[in-house]
């Protein structure tokens, strides 16, 4: 066979493979497999989100409280303001610097106790995510040996395919074949499309000049969906 006939091969081969994928990927077991991995993954990245979050917060409380000790000792510098007053001082100023102070540490407080909720909060949610996250590994655990029970129904047949591409693969020009297999990654398919009159499948017309280039096995790329065009 003509190096055409034997990628023709190649791709029936192919598609025959990928007809198994998508009726395996169809099935109520691999969709509930996939769907266990996106919460798992889902949840994963919310408790990422909410360890770094963790961190952020108590290193708040933490300078929060720093900052209510330092200004509770400040406040602690007036307690005698009889004493001051006798030394000089401002009664006026120390009694408002004082309240100043007390003012401050009551907004720290309040403050603190905002995060302390939110700590809270986020604990809550972590534990709630942990279960859930315990939940879905269970599941997955349990799709996926429900879903090999599957796959093994296809794994004759499947086997059978890849050796026959293997073998096929081998009469094809590399160049050819990698070109073929990049399409492939790109989730093109087929790869190989007959001539339609003078269009390519997808309705994109060829030059004369590209049509007559098709003679005698030759191939040409489309510029619109980038499948390969042959002549039968």
């Amino acid at each position: 066979m003509s190096a055409l006939q034997e990628l023709l091969e190649y791709q029936r081969l192919d598609g025959e493979l990928r007809k198994i994928e998508m009726e395996l990927n169809a099935t109520e077991e691999k969709k509930k497999l996939n769907q266990a991995k996106i919460v798992m993954r889902n949840a994963e990245q919310r408790i990422a989100a909410q360890d770094k979050r963790a961190v952020e917060l108590k290193a708040l409380r933490d300078s929060l409280i720093a900052r209510v000790d330092e200004t509770s000792k400040a406040i602690a510098e007036y307690s005698d303001v009889e004493e001051l007053v006798e030394g000089g001082g401002d009664v006026g100023f120390y009694k408002k610097s004082a309240q100043q102070l007390m003012d401050r540490v009551r907004s720290m407080k309040s403050e603190l106790n905002k995060l302390i909720a939110e700590i809270e909060q986020l604990t809550a949610e972590y534990k709630k995510l942990m279960e859930q996250g315990k939940l879905m590994s269970r599941q997955k655990r349990e799709y996926t040996e429900k879903f090999k029970e599957v796959q093994a129904k296809y794994a004759d047949r499947i086997a059978q395919l890849n050796s026959q591409m293997e073998e096929a693969a081998k009469k094809i020009p590399p160049e050819i074949l990698d070109r073929y297999r990049q399409k492939r990654k790109e989730k093109i398919f087929p790869v190989l499309v007959p001539l339609n009159g003078d269009m390519c499948v997808c309705g994109m017309d060829l030059p004369l000049a590209q049509r007559n280039s098709l003679a005698g096995g030759n191939v040409i790329e489309c510029e619109n969906c980038h499948r390969f065009i042959y002549k039968q």
